[in-house]
């Protein structure tokens, strides 16, 4: 018999369908019968004859007609809306489709897995599965370690030890005792009351990477979940069943327990939730939607799904790997600059580097010179100014390397953090199925992905900062040689002029981002955390500098474009006509002064999908291998600690990083 799930003025009604050729209609009316009948004031209404109504889909909102048989407009288990005609939009309303719908509605269920042992995910491994493009299966090692550390939790209820958040309450009532028939109940409640955060939820690539770094830290085995447990967890990944999970709330120790509440809040069938196919519901009605059952918490289980780093680890794996994507794209759009600047490429000569031999800055020299190299790649922009006077250009040509270098240093070592918690166990108590044994520790605090994104944000913001000068350089007549503002007829057109606005004001915003959370610190739970580490918000704040980085970059790359049209017909480097080609395929030229905004936005997503590197990558590694004894690969990916000894000998022993 089909079923529709059916929203009225904030409930949901699960409405049964025995008949083929009931209407949209019939649906609609049937659960305003419903809502009315479960109401003690009948919601307000004399009868359903009353109720004037539409009917919409919860996925994509579109409105259906209430002549259409449900057979023909409908599928089974479908979400749908009952919006009252007159009704105010109820306050615990939750749009059905979250922010950014456009990412979501071409969501295809993956077929690919990826097999997570606890130890050896990357933050690129994670990024793809917050995407959907796999699904999680455990290895059987992992396994094997679930159940040996499940077995010791077994054994101390069994034989009725005293430990912490096992058989006792949690935070300043780690001294109560609570009996074993109220252990499951310990854990539901500390669901439940661990789910107080505020604010908008996360988007569902975000909650997908939440949800898919718990997974991986219970796969390490030392969290005493049972193996029954952590498989239903898994296969409500599998089904991309989202719970809502709003982003403030973390103090970031013990753990980010607010939002991974939140989390194994829809896991256990409360709260909202999110899929592909219902759009937002009660978690209870979505889990059915896909023959998912709510998981019965046993002991010590709830505690395992909430207690760790991975709101903050999560959200920084996105940003170290947009950080990474937008370092290696500023090169190419920097190059692109200075040859709309005519600017020298002598400050990138290879001597000058090896003489300061800072890794990062050593490879962003060599990027330049591979795009620019004029005996490589001949430019007639290049050509066109071989013999003016100009002995060196502004800083912010010539320094590139120096200063685009350190901020790739920095996500390198930010990576390396990141990478080495997303494979930590961070719960408290641990169990030791070795040992036989459950320690209390502090792996849970988030100061070391606190203080890395605080970092990372310092470090990345540069780009922007950087960047907004040379848009500028290539504005401003008198530093460019071009027109006012890159446009024709400037008075009559304004040009990029406010475009630069705009790149300032993300800049100026950065500065105020860029401040560290992690500096700071309030005890919580009666004195027992009186040291935490505000990392959830050194994690939100790293990811709006990255955005404003890729926009302000999105911007200059525009405005280079804009400044090669009055360059014409003079051509630069094959690589960076490639750019130029590949932004000509998205915005045309200014001609005159139009909508500006939706152009930045696709600039800004050839970034976001890093096409510009696509199209110029194939440029610099050939360079590379043409001039091997001159430079070796060298990206924020290989970069270890371990690198960083064997190449500084100046560092003795004793001060080893």
């Amino acid at each position: 018999m089909p079923r529709y799930t059916v929203h009225v003025r904030g409930e949901w009604l699960a409405v049964p369908c025995g008949d083929a050729q009931l209407t949209v209609g019939w649906l609609g009316r049937e659960a305003v019968r419903r809502y009315i009948r479960n109401k003690p004031d009948n919601g307000g209404f004399a009868s359903v004859d009353d109720v004037r109504f539409l009917v919409r889909r919860c996925k994509g909102l579109g409105l259906l007609d209430h002549e259409d048989l449900l057979e023909v407009a409908l599928e089974d288990n479908e979400f749908v809306e009952v919006v009252i005609e007159g009704d105010a939009m109820s306050p615990d309303f939750i749009p059905s489709q979250p922010e950014g719908v456009y990412l979501y509605s071409k969501y295809r269920e993956p077929e690919k897995y990826i097999a997570l042992d606890g130890d050896s995910l990357t933050t690129e491994d994670l990024v793809s599965l917050g995407k959907g493009h796999y699904k999680i299966k455990l290895t059987p090692t992992a396994e094997k370690k679930v159940q040996k550390s499940r077995e010791v939790i077994d054994s101390i209820v069994k034989e009725k030890t005293v430990v912490y958040g096992i058989t006792t309450g949690f935070g300043k009532f780690a001294r109560t005792v609570i009996p074993v028939s109220k252990l499951e109940e310990l854990q539901v409640n500390l669901v439940r009351s661990h789910s107080s955060g505020v604010g908008k939820p996360l988007i569902p690539e975000r909650c997908r990477m939440l949800l898919a770094l718990r997974i991986n830290v219970l796969a390490k085995g030392y969290s005493g979940i049972s193996l029954e447990t952590l498989k239903q967890v898994i296969e409500v990944f599998n089904a991309s069943c989202l719970p809502y999970v709003p982003e403030k709330g973390t103090v970031g120790a013990s753990g980010d327990l607010a939002p991974l509440s939140h989390l194994a809040l829809g896991l256990i069938g409360e709260g909202k939730m999110w899929s592909p196919k219902s759009g937002w519901a009660d978690a209870k009605y979505v889990l059915a939607a896909h023959g998912l059952k709510p998981i019965v918490l046993k002991p010590k289980e709830g505690l395992a799904l909430i207690n760790g780093t991975q709101m903050i680890t999560s959200l920084g794996c996105e940003a170290v790997e947009r950080a990474s994507a937008i370092a290696r794209q500023a090169d190419i759009v920097a190059a692109l600059t200075l040859e709309v600047l005519k600017g020298t490429t002598k400050a990138f000569d290879t001597d000058i580097h090896a003489v300061r031999p800072h890794r990062g800055q050593v490879e962003v020299a060599f990027r330049f010179r591979s795009l620019l190299d004029s005996d490589h790649h001949p430019s007639e922009i290049a050509e066109s100014h071989r013999f003016c006077d100009r002995v060196q250009d502004a800083y912010t040509l010539r320094c590139c390397p120096q200063v685009h270098g350190v901020a790739n240093d920095t996500i390198a070592f930010v990576k390396h953090i990141i990478t080495t918690e997303i494979n930590s166990a961070t719960d408290n108590p641990m169990v030791f199925a070795s040992r036989g044994e459950t320690i209390s520790g502090g792996n849970f605090h988030g100061e070391y992905p606190a203080k890395a994104l605080d970092y990372l944000a310092i470090g990345i913001h540069e780009l922007a900062a950087i960047s907004e000068r040379r848009i500028e350089r290539l504005c401003n007549p008198s530093l460019s040689e071009l027109p006012a503002f890159l446009v024709a007829e400037g008075g009559l057109n304004s040009g990029f002029m406010i475009a630069h606005c705009t790149a300032a004001a993300l800049v100026s915003e950065n500065k105020a981002l860029c401040h560290p959370s992690s500096v700071d610190s309030l005890s919580t739970s009666a004195a027992t955390e009186d040291h935490v580490s505000m990392g959830g918000w050194a994690a939100r704040k790293a990811l709006r500098v990255v955005e404003h980085v890729e926009q302000v970059l999105a911007i200059e790359l525009l405005a280079a474009c804009q400044g090669i049209e009055f360059l014409r017909p003079l051509k630069t480097t094959t690589p960076l006509e490639k750019v130029y080609d590949l932004v000509r395929s998205v915005v045309r030229p200014w001609i005159k002064d139009r909508f500006m905004a939706p152009d930045i936005e696709a600039a800004h997503r050839l970034l976001l999908e890093q096409k510009v590197w696509e199209v110029a990558a194939p440029y610099i590694e050939k360079y590379r291998m043409e001039h091997i004894p001159e430079s070796r690969p060298v990206s924020p990916t290989a970069f270890s600690l371990e690198f960083l000894h064997k190449k500084s000998p100046k560092i003795p022993e004793s001060e080893d990083l």
